[in-house]
């Protein structure tokens, strides 16, 4: 199993930067965990300027840094080089179809993204396959609005996508025993943060990593503006790791 960070950028984008896409690896099979801004231009480059080829994508929760991009891709499938491509499916947090379908009806005709990938909705805490990979999601805390990390189980091999969250035990839990725990410290200190909490520090993300005995940390979804955190490793856009 491979981890391919296409983007890492938070909500407000370092500069020249993608926001979130994570892409896993394996087997020739490819699973992109979010779709946010500047994913689909990043992953268009990685064929050469063909269009993006991925086998599904997994969305963690429905923020715009995280999904914003599956609009370029919608246009590209139906109208530019990906119209005559298998579709990829599309794995949305619960509701998600009806959310997307309310969406696209205000962009352009509600079916556009049924028209441009096979569309599934996941259940919290109940495993799918996903590109050949077993997926479990589980909700956690940030801000009011649903939100779910992802654990992506390969051949021999477990990664741990936090999405965005607040400190929880569900997400520890999560991670217990994973390879590589992906996990985001998007905010300085705790005090800087909001209630109900919404984002994690690098000392919170730490502090997850080592309750869970994952085997690796990386953090992501960092600003710019904020130092590197000592000790740590950060993801960086178009860093490679063999898990």
């Amino acid at each position: 199993m491979r981890l391919r960070v296409i983007g890492c950028s938070p909500a407000w984008p370092n500069p020249g930067e993608a926001q979130s896409g994570y892409l896993v690896e394996e087997d020739g099979r490819r699973l992109l965990l979010d779709c946010g801004p500047g994913v689909v231009e990043r992953l268009r480059a990685l064929e050469s300027g063909g269009w993006a080829r991925v086998d599904a994508i997994v969305i963690s929760h429905l923020h715009h840094d995280h999904w914003g991009d599956l609009v370029s891709w919608v246009w590209g499938n139906l109208a530019g080089p990906g119209k005559e491509l298998e579709l990829p499916e599309l794995w949305l947090p619960p509701d998600g179809r009806e959310r997307l379908a309310e969406f696209a009806a205000w962009l352009a005709w509600a079916e556009i993204f049924e028209q441009s990938f096979r569309l599934r909705d996941y259940e919290l805490k109940t495993a799918f396959t996903a590109a050949g990979f077993e997926v479990t999601a589980v909700g956690v805390p940030h801000y009011t609005a649903p939100s779910n990390a992802l654990r992506v189980v390969g051949r021999d091999r477990t990664l741990v996508y936090s999405g965005d969250s607040g400190p929880n035990q569900a997400l520890v839990d999560l991670a217990h025993g994973a390879d590589l725990f992906l996990c985001e410290a998007a905010i300085e200190r705790p005090d800087l943060d909001w209630d109900p909490r919404t984002h994690m520090s690098a000392e919170e993300a730490v502090a997850a990593f080592e309750a869970s005995g994952a085997a690796r940390l990386l953090l992501t979804h960092r600003p710019r503006e904020l130092a590197p955190p000592d000790g740590c490793e950060l993801a960086r856009e178009g860093l490679e790791i063999a898990i």
